[in-house]
């Protein structure tokens, strides 16, 4: 079921049979140096806490928001996902934006444009006031995005305990965040 398009970007639900798109994506080291330092996520976790998670989502959420598969219009091709959603118990007015792309994606422009397509979903539609996300100091490339898309750096944040491996762990994290009434402005 598509839940948004781009002008490159079909974003849909993922299902049940869509595992192994999430294990190679988190497989490789280099998509995952800023959450784990490079390890890849268990197949099995994957299989049994992360993918029933993500489709346990929607029923949450009435298919509003969530976890996104993105796909290529012209090639088909998987190219990652995004997600539009707010805190487990937290107002539905409040959320958060993220994504996570193929290796083989980065650079094109994607997470950009699926990410603007999201925020204009979320001020248009959904009622949202408020989208926040956050990442490493170190991670420019999701920081230079986010700055693109118009959200402003609003705090900075610790390290969480199991990400301290990660290379510039001590350089913290920082929180950007976009209101409706900047991204009408």
């Amino acid at each position: 079921m598509n839940y948004l398009n781009t002008e490159r970007l079909t974003l849909r639900r993922f299902t049940a049979a869509d595992a192994d798109l999430l294990i190679e994506l988190d497989s490789d080291p280099a998509v995952m140096r800023y959450l784990t330092g490079g390890e890849p996520t268990a197949p099995e976790e994957i299989r049994e806490r992360d993918l029933p998670g993500i489709l346990a989502g929607y029923e949450r959420w009435g298919g509003d928001f969530g976890v996104f598969a993105a796909e290529d219009k012209d090639r088909g091709a998987f190219v990652g996902w995004f997600l539009l959603r707010p805190e487990r118990e937290g107002p539905l007015d409040e959320v958060e934006l993220g994504y996570r792309l193929r290796r083989a994606e980065w650079g094109k422009g994607y997470a950009t444009e699926g990410s603007k397509a999201l925020l204009d979903r979320a001020f248009t539609d959904l009622g949202v006031r408020m989208v926040w996300a956050e990442t490493m100091t170190v991670n420019d490339g999701s920081r230079k995005v986010m700055e693109k898309v118009g959200m402003t750096m609003t705090a900075t944040l610790d390290t969480p305990p199991d990400m301290l491996m990660i290379e510039g762990a001590e350089n913290g994290g920082m929180r950007y965040e976009i209101t409706k009434e900047q991204w009408t402005a």
